[in-house]
Order: structure tokens, then C-alpha cells, then sequence
């Protein structure tokens, strides 16, 4: 009786917290995966429509349909990591310009002080 209620416990420790979304920086790793993964399986998929094309298994304008559309897919994903890595890069100059100031401003104490 104790072994299921430990198992059920465990069970709902490992099932709820994703469901919950409890640690947002995890999620956020995981969408940046899932991302990655998307533009993976898009550019997989537009390899396969070209090679059905260059088959004679496509008709022209079925091809170039779906190439607009797997191209338009993968281009706003490809902007979304694009913005993404801006904004880390952002973050991190802003991090590099504060410790600067505060660098100088402790200098600035230390200079005035000891005249």
C-alpha cells in the first residue's frame, strides 16, 4: 500500500510541474528546441517537395506553392531566433556597459576620496 502511494506521488511529481509551467526558463530552452526542431523538419520537408518536383511527382504549380509556404514558415521562425539572439546579445552589452559604469563610479569614489 505505502510502494503505490510512493509511485502515484512520484507519478504526479513528474506529470504536473510541465502542465503547471513552474520554471519559465525551462520552457523557454524547451521552445527554442522546439523551434530548432520545426525549422528542421520545414527545411526537411522542402528538400522532399524539390526532390518530388525534379521527379515529375509534383505538378508546377503545386511545387511552387508549397515552396512559398514551407519558405514563409521557416523565414518567420528564422526571424523569431534571430530576435531572440538579439535580445541575449542585447542583454549581455548592457550587462558589459553597467559593470563599466559602476567600475568607473567606484573609481571615481576612490579617486576623490584619497585626495
Amino acid at each position: 500500500m505505502m510502494l503505490t502511494a510512493v509511485l502515484a506521488l512520484g507519478c504526479l511529481f513528474l506529470v504536473l510541474p510541465p502542465l503547471f509551467r513552474w520554471d519559465s526558463h525551462l520552457n523557454k530552452k524547451a521552445e527554442i528546441g522546439i523551434s530548432a526542431n520545426q525549422k528542421e523538419v520545414l527545411l526537411t520537408t522542402l528538400n522532399e517537395i524539390e526532390f518530388e518536383y525534379k521527379m515529375d511527382k509534383l505538378s508546377d504549380k503545386d511545387y511552387h506553392k508549397l515552396k512559398k509556404q514551407y519558405e514563409a514558415q521557416i523565414a518567420r521562425i528564422m526571424k523569431e531566433d534571430e530576435r531572440a539572439e538579439k535580445t541575449a546579445i542585447d542583454r549581455d552589452l548592457l550587462a558589459e556597459v553597467e559593470l563599466e559604469i559602476e567600475q568607473a563610479i567606484a573609481g571615481f569614489k576612490k579617486a576623490k576620496g584619497g585626495s
